[in-house]
């Protein structure tokens, strides 16, 4: 009876339960495995290329590129490769890095352009750094920096080269920064609150600058882009628009660049007797939305304007600029030719494959470009730029068809990017190597950016698109602006120089006071 009992206690009592709870046991550690597997492999999926990532609830690869990875845009690749081997080539301890900030993910023709001549731009002027330095240190490193493709991830990709400035990658600046738009202005404030300089190639908007109100928003800031007051004003000297003659089209609500190019035009023309017509297109620009159907409402107004109206001052982004074109040339009153006058955004239609070319047979667009080839090429060049300058680039593009600096991918220079782009990262080079002390491989971060008020007189800089001398807050003083004409074949054509001030820089390019 005994026996018994301890043989149910232990088999019925003891053992089975036992192997129940082993049971239990064993399968809760599978399924905890299982989950713990699904979700490193979950994490590892989140994983593009080191630094980037893809964030959750979003499909773009954002954060800071070393290395090859070309973003998901197959035309880059070439020059990926180049960048890689460049990088590759140097010393551990002999380079400081410098990161390209652009839209690399977008997914519209223009701006994938917009980014490729960024791109060609600023890794020729890495390359002259490195290769035609005489000596001068240290060699430069070029990373590629995407905040998505509006600009929305701005923070991670901060936050990403915020570590990279302290760590042995050692960054030391930032240039690109290519669209004036809140995202863009967010990671501005972020990076220079960081003690990273910035330098922005094609920014133009005014409230993306210091000392616009006696302040200094953006502390470490340079700029090789005048500010749209500064493009309005060269345009006004050279177009002699009058209240009387011009109609101004805006993008309301508008964004940083539309915003600050409107309040630009309008003081141009205050005292119209129009009343400025509005337009609202979609919050992503590049979209077309319905803006189209405005805009045809617009060109009846347009038509219904005095005779001696010949002028019409647009102040909106490329996509809403074709389209107004677009309507343009459908207009009724085709017995009248008017010109349609615009910011730098006008660059972007030489290579719009939407733009109705026929609507250019009686009807001209100018737009202040950022830079334009034949700008400095005609004897004889006026102060403020240099021939010789055009020449180095055109040197470097020639090579750049093959190796060792290229292949760079297809080359056009008409919509200034790659120009402007080639200069802002010469101005990164300069001011990162005035800032170097003697016997160090490195400057201190928040040095660099304490080089922009020197950047004048015989410091300046000797761009291709002209001289860049900084005034204390960092933006150019004078600057060339090309005027350029956009052709029935949708090619640029170069105008004539225009001035902020109205006349080329002295020789010595020292701002006022």
């Amino acid at each position: 009876m005994r026996r018994g009992f301890w043989v149910w206690l232990r088999e019925d009592v003891w053992e089975i339960p036992l192997r129940r709870y082993l049971a239990l046991l064993l399968s809760a550690a599978l399924v905890a495995g299982a989950v713990l597997a699904v979700r490193t492999v979950t994490r590892e999926d989140r994983s593009c290329a080191p630094g980037v990532v893809r964030l959750e609830g979003s499909d773009e690869c954002v954060g800071v590129s070393t290395t090859a990875y070309d973003f998901g845009q197959p035309r880059l690749r070439e020059l990926l490769a180049a960048i890689d081997r460049e990088n590759r080539s140097l010393k551990e301890g002999s380079y400081v890095t410098v990161a390209l900030l652009e839209p690399f993910t977008a997914t519209d023709r223009d701006t994938v352009n917009h980014v490729l001549h960024q791109l060609q731009g600023t890794y020729l002027a890495q390359y002259q750094a490195n290769h035609s330095a005489n000596g001068q240190t240290p060699a430069i490193r070029l990373a590629l920096a995407n905040l998505g493709a509006g600009g929305q991830h701005w923070e991670h990709t901060v936050g990403r080269l915020a570590e990279l400035a302290k760590g042995p990658e050692r960054l030391r600046a930032v240039t690109g920064i290519g669209q004036s738009t809140e995202n863009t202005k967010n990671a501005v404030r972020e990076l220079t609150r960081h003690g990273i300089p910035v330098i922005g190639s094609s920014i133009t908007a005014d409230d993306l600058a210091n000392g616009q109100n006696g302040t200094d928003p953006f502390p470490g800031l340079a700029r090789v882009a005048p500010t749209n007051t500064d493009e309005a004003r060269a345009l006004a000297s050279f177009a002699k628009v009058t209240a009387g003659r011009a109609l101004l089209v805006y993008d309301k609500p508008g964004d940083p660049y539309t915003r600050t190019l409107q309040k630009s035009f309008s003081r141009l023309i205050e005292g119209s007797p129009y009343e400025p017509q509005p337009f609202t297109p979609p919050a992503d620009r590049s979209q077309e939305g319905t803006t189209a159907n405005t805009f045809r409402q617009i060109t009846h107004l347009v038509c219904d304007t005095s005779r001696a109206t010949d002028t019409i001052l647009f102040a909106g982004r490329h996509t809403q600029l074709r389209q107004f074109v677009n309507a343009l040339g459908g207009r009724g009153c085709q017995d009248r030719k008017f010109t349609v006058l615009t910011g730098d955004e006008g660059s972007y239609l030489t290579g719009d494959h939407d733009l109705d070319r026929d609507a250019l047979r009686n009807l001209s667009v100018r737009y202040t470009a950022l830079a334009h080839p034949d700008a400095f090429t005609e004897d004889p060049v006026p102060s403020g730029g240099s021939a010789a300058d055009t020449a180095a680039l055109n040197g470097l593009l020639a090579s750049g068809r093959g190796e060792p600096v290229g292949p760079i991918g297809p080359v056009s220079l008409e919509d200034g990017q790659l120009i402007i782009a080639y200069d802002a990262m010469r101005l990164a080079v300069h001011g990162i190597r005035e800032a170097t002390p003697d016997g160090r491989t490195d400057p201190p971060l928040t040095d660099v950016g304490l080089q922009w008020p020197q950047v004048k007189g015989s410091l300046r800089v000797n761009g291709a698109s002209g001289w860049i001398c900084l005034d204390v807050h960092g933006n150019p003083y004078d600057k060339a602006v090309p005027i350029v004409e956009l052709t029935a074949q949708g090619r640029a054509r170069f105008v004539q120089i225009a001035w902020p001030e109205g006349k080329p820089p002295g020789k010595e390019c020292l701002p006022p006071s």
